[in-house]
Protein backbone atom coordinates (compact mmCIF):
# COMPACT_ATOMS: atom_id res chain seq x y z
CA UNK A 1 0.00 0.00 0.00
CA UNK A 2 1.41 3.40 -1.00
CA UNK A 3 2.14 6.13 1.55
CA UNK A 4 -0.62 8.66 2.20
CA UNK A 5 -0.27 12.09 0.58
CA UNK A 6 -1.53 13.87 3.72
CA UNK A 7 -1.52 12.94 7.40
CA UNK A 8 -4.86 14.50 8.36
CA UNK A 9 -7.55 15.78 6.00
CA UNK A 10 -10.63 17.56 7.34
CA UNK A 11 -13.91 17.77 5.44
CA UNK A 12 -16.47 20.37 6.55
CA UNK A 13 -19.83 19.41 5.06
CA UNK A 14 -20.48 15.76 4.25
CA UNK A 15 -23.07 15.88 1.47
CA UNK A 16 -22.69 14.43 -2.02
CA UNK A 17 -19.33 16.09 -2.77
CA UNK A 18 -17.86 15.86 0.74
CA UNK A 19 -18.78 12.21 1.15
CA UNK A 20 -17.47 11.38 -2.34
CA UNK A 21 -14.15 13.01 -1.43
CA UNK A 22 -14.01 10.99 1.79
CA UNK A 23 -14.71 7.75 -0.10
CA UNK A 24 -12.09 8.57 -2.71
CA UNK A 25 -9.48 9.44 -0.09
CA UNK A 26 -10.04 6.11 1.64
CA UNK A 27 -10.14 4.09 -1.58
CA UNK A 28 -6.83 5.55 -2.76
CA UNK A 29 -5.19 5.69 0.69
CA UNK A 30 -4.55 9.42 0.32
CA UNK A 31 -4.87 10.36 4.00
CA UNK A 32 -3.70 8.68 7.18
CA UNK A 33 -6.81 9.98 8.92
CA UNK A 34 -9.97 11.88 7.96
CA UNK A 35 -11.91 14.20 10.24
CA UNK A 36 -15.38 15.41 9.33
CA UNK A 37 -17.97 17.82 10.63
CA UNK A 38 -21.45 18.63 9.43
CA UNK A 39 -23.94 20.80 11.29
CA UNK A 40 -26.69 18.27 10.50
CA UNK A 41 -26.90 15.53 13.17
CA UNK A 42 -28.58 13.28 10.60
CA UNK A 43 -25.74 13.73 8.13
CA UNK A 44 -23.18 13.01 10.85
CA UNK A 45 -25.04 9.88 11.87
CA UNK A 46 -25.16 8.68 8.26
CA UNK A 47 -21.46 9.44 7.78
CA UNK A 48 -20.57 7.47 10.91
CA UNK A 49 -22.73 4.54 9.83
CA UNK A 50 -20.98 4.57 6.45
CA UNK A 51 -17.55 4.69 8.09
CA UNK A 52 -16.43 7.73 6.11
CA UNK A 53 -13.83 8.96 8.61
CA UNK A 54 -11.80 8.21 11.71
CA UNK A 55 -12.94 11.35 13.56
CA UNK A 56 -16.49 12.70 13.77
CA UNK A 57 -16.18 16.17 15.25
CA UNK A 58 -18.77 18.21 17.11
CA UNK A 59 -17.49 21.48 15.64
CA UNK A 60 -15.76 22.67 12.49
CA UNK A 61 -12.97 24.12 14.60
CA UNK A 62 -12.27 20.73 16.15
CA UNK A 63 -12.26 19.05 12.74
CA UNK A 64 -9.68 21.37 11.17
CA UNK A 65 -7.29 21.33 14.14
CA UNK A 66 -3.92 19.86 13.06
CA UNK A 67 -5.27 19.15 9.56
CA UNK A 68 -2.80 19.40 6.69
CA UNK A 69 -5.61 19.85 4.18
CA UNK A 70 -9.12 21.21 4.75
CA UNK A 71 -12.02 20.84 2.31
CA UNK A 72 -14.95 23.22 2.78
CA UNK A 73 -18.01 21.53 1.25
CA UNK A 74 -20.89 23.53 2.71
CA UNK A 75 -23.39 25.75 0.83
CA UNK A 76 -21.87 29.03 -0.36
CA UNK A 77 -24.18 31.01 1.90
CA UNK A 78 -22.53 29.44 4.97
CA UNK A 79 -18.94 30.42 4.12
CA UNK A 80 -18.95 33.83 5.80
CA UNK A 81 -20.11 32.39 9.13
CA UNK A 82 -17.76 29.41 8.88
CA UNK A 83 -14.58 31.41 8.24
CA UNK A 84 -14.10 32.90 11.76
CA UNK A 85 -14.91 29.51 13.32
CA UNK A 86 -12.16 27.58 11.55
CA UNK A 87 -9.54 30.33 11.12
CA UNK A 88 -8.12 30.20 14.68
CA UNK A 89 -7.64 26.42 14.46
CA UNK A 90 -5.90 26.25 11.09
CA UNK A 91 -2.25 25.35 11.54
CA UNK A 92 0.55 27.11 9.71
CA UNK A 93 1.30 25.39 6.42
CA UNK A 94 -2.18 23.90 6.07
CA UNK A 95 -3.94 24.00 2.71
CA UNK A 96 -7.50 25.31 2.74
CA UNK A 97 -9.66 24.59 -0.29
CA UNK A 98 -13.33 24.26 -1.13
CA UNK A 99 -15.71 22.79 -3.71
CA UNK A 100 -18.07 25.71 -4.35
CA UNK A 101 -19.40 26.60 -7.80
CA UNK A 102 -18.54 30.32 -7.47
CA UNK A 103 -14.98 31.42 -6.75
CA UNK A 104 -14.91 35.22 -6.35
CA UNK A 105 -17.45 34.97 -3.53
CA UNK A 106 -15.34 32.27 -1.85
CA UNK A 107 -12.30 34.52 -1.85
CA UNK A 108 -14.44 37.32 -0.42
CA UNK A 109 -16.09 35.29 2.34
CA UNK A 110 -13.42 32.75 3.25
CA UNK A 111 -10.09 34.28 2.30
CA UNK A 112 -10.27 37.47 4.35
CA UNK A 113 -10.25 35.73 7.75
CA UNK A 114 -7.32 33.38 7.25
CA UNK A 115 -4.19 33.55 9.40
CA UNK A 116 -0.77 34.03 7.87
CA UNK A 117 0.89 30.85 6.65
CA UNK A 118 -2.29 29.08 5.50
CA UNK A 119 -2.31 28.23 1.79
CA UNK A 120 -5.71 29.22 0.41
CA UNK A 121 -6.55 27.50 -2.90
CA UNK A 122 -10.25 27.69 -3.86
CA UNK A 123 -11.38 24.80 -6.02
CA UNK A 124 -14.37 23.48 -7.92
CA UNK A 125 -14.81 19.85 -8.99
CA UNK A 126 -17.12 19.90 -12.01
CA UNK A 127 -18.97 16.79 -10.96
CA UNK A 128 -22.26 16.01 -9.30
CA UNK A 129 -25.65 14.38 -9.51
CA UNK A 130 -29.18 15.49 -8.62
CA UNK A 131 -28.90 13.57 -5.35
CA UNK A 132 -27.60 14.91 -2.05
CA UNK A 133 -26.48 13.73 1.37
CA UNK A 134 -23.73 11.38 2.60
CA UNK A 135 -25.43 8.27 1.20
CA UNK A 136 -25.40 9.74 -2.32
CA UNK A 137 -21.61 9.95 -2.53
CA UNK A 138 -19.35 7.54 -4.40
CA UNK A 139 -15.59 7.48 -4.93
CA UNK A 140 -15.83 7.44 -8.73
CA UNK A 141 -17.76 10.73 -8.91
CA UNK A 142 -14.67 12.66 -10.02
CA UNK A 143 -13.28 10.15 -12.52
CA UNK A 144 -12.65 11.81 -15.87
CA UNK A 145 -14.11 15.14 -14.69
CA UNK A 146 -12.44 18.51 -14.45
CA UNK A 147 -11.47 20.17 -11.20
CA UNK A 148 -10.73 23.89 -11.49
CA UNK A 149 -8.34 25.48 -8.99
CA UNK A 150 -8.32 29.27 -8.61
CA UNK A 151 -5.35 30.18 -6.37
CA UNK A 152 -4.98 33.91 -5.60
CA UNK A 153 -1.81 35.62 -6.86
CA UNK A 154 1.24 34.77 -4.76
CA UNK A 155 -0.04 31.38 -3.59
CA UNK A 156 2.76 28.92 -2.80
CA UNK A 157 3.41 26.80 -5.89
CA UNK A 158 4.29 23.75 -3.81
CA UNK A 159 0.87 23.85 -2.13
CA UNK A 160 -0.87 24.20 -5.50
CA UNK A 161 1.04 21.20 -6.83
CA UNK A 162 0.15 19.05 -3.80
CA UNK A 163 -3.55 19.83 -4.12
CA UNK A 164 -3.42 19.29 -7.87
CA UNK A 165 -1.85 15.86 -7.39
CA UNK A 166 -4.53 14.93 -4.86
CA UNK A 167 -7.31 15.75 -7.31
CA UNK A 168 -5.53 13.79 -10.02
CA UNK A 169 -5.32 10.84 -7.61
CA UNK A 170 -9.11 11.16 -7.10
CA UNK A 171 -9.55 10.76 -10.85
CA UNK A 172 -9.88 14.37 -12.00
CA UNK A 173 -8.23 16.44 -14.66
CA UNK A 174 -7.04 19.74 -13.17
CA UNK A 175 -7.12 23.23 -14.67
CA UNK A 176 -5.77 26.42 -13.09
CA UNK A 177 -7.97 29.45 -13.77
CA UNK A 178 -8.50 33.02 -12.57
CA UNK A 179 -11.51 33.27 -10.20
CA UNK A 180 -13.42 35.81 -12.29
CA UNK A 181 -12.93 33.85 -15.48
CA UNK A 182 -14.13 30.69 -13.73
CA UNK A 183 -17.33 32.43 -12.67
CA UNK A 184 -18.03 33.60 -16.23
CA UNK A 185 -17.39 30.19 -17.75
CA UNK A 186 -19.57 28.41 -15.18
CA UNK A 187 -22.33 30.99 -15.61
CA UNK A 188 -22.93 29.74 -19.17
CA UNK A 189 -21.94 26.06 -18.83
CA UNK A 190 -23.71 25.30 -15.55
CA UNK A 191 -25.57 28.13 -13.84
CA UNK A 192 -27.69 29.35 -16.78
CA UNK A 193 -28.71 25.79 -17.83
CA UNK A 194 -29.87 25.11 -14.27
CA UNK A 195 -31.81 28.39 -14.21
CA UNK A 196 -33.52 27.49 -17.49
CA UNK A 197 -34.33 23.98 -16.22
CA UNK A 198 -35.83 25.32 -13.00
CA UNK A 199 -37.92 27.79 -15.01
CA UNK A 200 -39.25 25.25 -17.52
CA UNK A 201 -40.20 22.74 -14.84
CA UNK A 202 -41.75 25.50 -12.71
CA UNK A 203 -43.80 26.63 -15.73
CA UNK A 204 -45.19 23.10 -15.97
CA UNK A 205 -46.32 23.22 -12.34
CA UNK A 206 -48.73 26.07 -13.15
CA UNK A 207 -50.44 24.36 -16.06
CA UNK A 208 -54.01 23.16 -15.65
CA UNK A 209 -54.09 19.91 -13.65
CA UNK A 210 -55.12 17.74 -16.61
CA UNK A 211 -52.41 19.16 -18.86
CA UNK A 212 -49.81 18.95 -16.11
CA UNK A 213 -50.55 15.26 -15.57
CA UNK A 214 -50.19 14.62 -19.30
CA UNK A 215 -46.87 16.48 -19.32
CA UNK A 216 -45.65 14.15 -16.59
CA UNK A 217 -47.11 11.03 -18.20
CA UNK A 218 -45.80 11.71 -21.68
CA UNK A 219 -42.51 13.39 -20.78
CA UNK A 220 -40.14 13.26 -23.72
CA UNK A 221 -36.40 13.02 -23.25
CA UNK A 222 -35.88 16.79 -23.23
CA UNK A 223 -38.32 17.45 -20.41
CA UNK A 224 -37.03 14.47 -18.42
CA UNK A 225 -33.52 15.91 -18.65
CA UNK A 226 -34.77 19.27 -17.41
CA UNK A 227 -36.52 17.64 -14.45
CA UNK A 228 -33.30 15.82 -13.52
CA UNK A 229 -31.35 19.08 -13.47
CA UNK A 230 -34.15 20.89 -11.64
CA UNK A 231 -34.10 18.24 -8.90
CA UNK A 232 -30.70 19.49 -7.69
CA UNK A 233 -30.19 20.84 -4.16
CA UNK A 234 -32.31 24.06 -3.93
CA UNK A 235 -30.19 25.62 -1.16
CA UNK A 236 -26.98 25.12 -3.10
CA UNK A 237 -28.44 26.65 -6.24
CA UNK A 238 -30.04 29.56 -4.39
CA UNK A 239 -26.58 30.43 -3.07
CA UNK A 240 -24.92 30.00 -6.47
CA UNK A 241 -27.23 32.49 -8.15
CA UNK A 242 -26.97 35.01 -5.34
CA UNK A 243 -23.17 34.80 -5.28
CA UNK A 244 -22.58 34.83 -9.04
CA UNK A 245 -25.32 37.26 -9.95
CA UNK A 246 -23.26 39.54 -12.22
CA UNK A 247 -21.97 36.78 -14.47
CA UNK A 248 -25.33 34.98 -14.52
CA UNK A 249 -27.23 38.18 -15.37
CA UNK A 250 -24.77 38.94 -18.18
CA UNK A 251 -25.22 35.48 -19.70
CA UNK A 252 -28.97 35.59 -19.09
CA UNK A 253 -29.14 38.87 -21.00
CA UNK A 254 -27.30 37.35 -23.97
CA UNK A 255 -29.53 34.27 -23.86
CA UNK A 256 -32.68 36.41 -23.75
CA UNK A 257 -31.57 38.31 -26.85
CA UNK A 258 -30.88 35.06 -28.70
CA UNK A 259 -34.18 33.57 -27.56
CA UNK A 260 -36.03 36.64 -28.83
CA UNK A 261 -34.33 36.23 -32.21
CA UNK A 262 -35.49 32.61 -32.41
CA UNK A 263 -38.99 33.63 -31.35
CA UNK A 264 -39.04 36.12 -34.23
CA UNK A 265 -37.79 33.48 -36.69
CA UNK A 266 -40.56 31.07 -35.67
CA UNK A 267 -43.22 33.79 -35.89
CA UNK A 268 -42.19 34.81 -39.41
CA UNK A 269 -41.55 31.29 -40.66
CA UNK A 270 -37.81 31.86 -41.20
CA UNK A 271 -36.85 28.21 -41.63
CA UNK A 272 -33.39 28.96 -42.96
CA UNK A 273 -32.58 31.02 -39.87
CA UNK A 274 -33.74 28.22 -37.55
CA UNK A 275 -31.77 25.60 -39.47
CA UNK A 276 -28.67 27.81 -39.38
CA UNK A 277 -28.82 28.07 -35.59
CA UNK A 278 -29.57 24.39 -35.08
CA UNK A 279 -26.73 23.37 -37.39
CA UNK A 280 -24.26 25.69 -35.68
CA UNK A 281 -25.09 24.36 -32.23
CA UNK A 282 -24.47 20.73 -33.24
CA UNK A 283 -20.75 21.55 -33.42
CA UNK A 284 -20.74 22.32 -29.69
CA UNK A 285 -22.21 18.91 -28.94
CA UNK A 286 -19.61 17.21 -31.12
CA UNK A 287 -16.89 19.13 -29.28
CA UNK A 288 -18.20 17.95 -25.90
CA UNK A 289 -18.22 14.34 -27.12
CA UNK A 290 -14.71 14.67 -28.54
CA UNK A 291 -13.53 16.06 -25.18
CA UNK A 292 -14.97 12.97 -23.39
CA UNK A 293 -17.34 15.14 -21.35
CA UNK A 294 -20.59 13.64 -22.66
Amino acid sequence: MSAAMFDRIAIIGIGLIGSSIARGLTQKNLAREIAIHDRSPEAMADAKALGLAQHYCASAGEAVANADLVFVAVPLGAYADLAPVIAPNLKKGAILTDVGSVKQAVIRDLGASLPEGVHFIPGHPLAGTEHSGPKAGFAELFHGRWCVLTPPPGTDQGAIDRLKQLWIALGSQVEIMAPGHHDQVLAITSHLPHLIAYTIVDTATFLEDETKQEVIKFSATGFRDFTRIAASDPIMWRDIFLNNREAVLEMLGRFTEDLTALQRAIRWGEGEKLQEVFTRTRAIRRGIIDANQA
